[in-house]
């Protein structure tokens, strides 16, 4: 069965509108967890606008004593600023499950594009390997139908994650057919490859079970935003199990409560 991992960013988006504790980040990833959820993932950026550093340490506690995994998505080449000890001191700290890297700029909303081989190969070289030393499984972010994934593997990652926006973009439009095709035919070249594959970005209880049912193998999916929006009328707990239902091959219902 694929994983969830439940990125918990926008409660900390939530939180820092106002200030202060409220909501408590870590007391909702343990409300998803206890829910059933495999995992955490939490995407921490310099600019500080949702998650933390002191979150990231904080749920790597929690996600130990649970023994299931954390996930620290990140931009490698970002440099450490005030606040901010950079994406791999934080992870030699904390020594997540996986570190996912992501090339999103600090101008970016959200993450919207994955690497470009042909330039960024071997300045990831070093970094995946200071990760895996550090005993982090590595992901890389790619585009669906992106080119050489074979430089991925030769580098040493373990993973890719898909960027499954365009695909979510399609199916809110009625017509996800040819990046359904472009997702498959990616997961397709990377497992051949000896990759293992991950998939996020606007993956919801709409459009989660057609993508699984056209992406073969998928390991993991890292839900966020979509997760915590729906929840906000139905509670996480309800939420997260009408997710594991849908990766569990049973329909989703009743989302709009």
């Amino acid at each position: 069965m694929t994983l969830l991992s439940v990125n918990v960013n926008k409660i900390a988006v939530l939180r820092n509108s106002r200030g202060g504790t409220e909501p408590d980040v870590v007391r909702a990833a343990r409300a998803c967890l206890s829910a059933g959820a495999h995992g955490i993932t939490v995407h921490p950026r310099p600019d500080l606008r949702h998650i933390r550093p002191d979150d990231v340490r904080a749920l790597s506690s929690l996600t130990r004593a649970q023994g299931v995994e954390l996930n620290v998505e990140g931009n490698p080449f970002a440099p450490p600023r005030a606040g901010y000890p950079g994406f791999l001191a934080l992870c030699d700290e904390v020594r997540p499950a996986q570190a996912t890297l992501v090339p999103d700029g600090d101008g970016q909303i959200t993450s919207d594009h994955g690497f470009d081989f042909s330039r960024d190969t071997e300045r990831l070289r070093p970094l995946v390997a200071g990760l895996k030393a550090m005993g982090c499984r590595v992901s890389l972010f790619v585009d669906a139908g992106c080119t050489g994934l074979e430089q991925a593997a030769h580098i040493g990652a373990d993973r890719i994650e898909i960027y499954t926006g365009p695909f979510a973009d399609a199916a809110l439009a009625g017509d996800a057919g040819d990046a359904l095709a472009l997702c498959r035919r990616t997961a397709r070249e990377a497992q051949a490859l000896g990759l293992g594959v991950n998939a996020g970005h606007d993956l919801s209880q709409d459009n989660l079970a057609e993508f699984l049912a056209n992406v073969p193998d998928v390991l993991e999916v890292s839900i966020g935003h979509a997760l915590i929006g729906e929840a906000l009328y139905a509670g996480l707990d309800t939420t997260v199990r009408r997710y594991l239902g849908i990766l569990d091959g049973r329909p989703a219902s009743g989302r709009r409560d």
